[in-house]
C-alpha cells in the first residue's frame, strides 16, 4: 500500500499493481485515472472509452505504515547480518 503525496490524487491510498524501474514510475490501483478511446475487439466489442490507471512517479509517493496507517519513510538497518527496511514511524520492519 501507498499514499500519493502529489498531484490530483493527493491523499489518497492504493495498492502498486507494477513498478517500471527502468522509468521510475508505478501503476497504483484507483490512482491517476485516464480515458482511453478503443476500437471495437473480441475482448470489448462494442468499443468505447475506458477508464484505467496511469504510472505515477515514484517521487510522488510513501509507503503506508503497517502499523500507524498513515504516509512514512523508510530506513535501512542491520539486523542478524541481514539488512533490512523499517518504517521510521513505528519502527515495524517492512516486509
Amino acid at each position: 500500500m501507498v499514499y500519493v503525496n502529489a498531484g490530483n490524487d493527493k491523499g489518497k491510498t492504493g495498492k502498486v499493481l507494477e513498478v517500471f524501474i527502468a522509468k521510475d514510475r508505478a501503476l497504483v490501483e484507483g490512482i491517476n485515472m485516464v480515458s482511453k478511446h478503443t476500437k471495437p475487439n473480441s475482448k470489448n466489442p462494442q468499443g468505447g472509452i475506458i477508464k484505467q490507471e496511469a504510472s505515477v512517479h515514484v517521487s510522488n509517493l510513501q509507503l503506508v505504515d503497517p502499523v500507524k496507517g498513515g504516509p512514512t519513510r523508510i530506513g535501512h538497518k542491520f539486523v542478524d547480518g541481514k539488512k533490512i527496511r523499517y518504517a521510521k514511524k513505528s519502527g515495524e520492519e517492512i516486509k
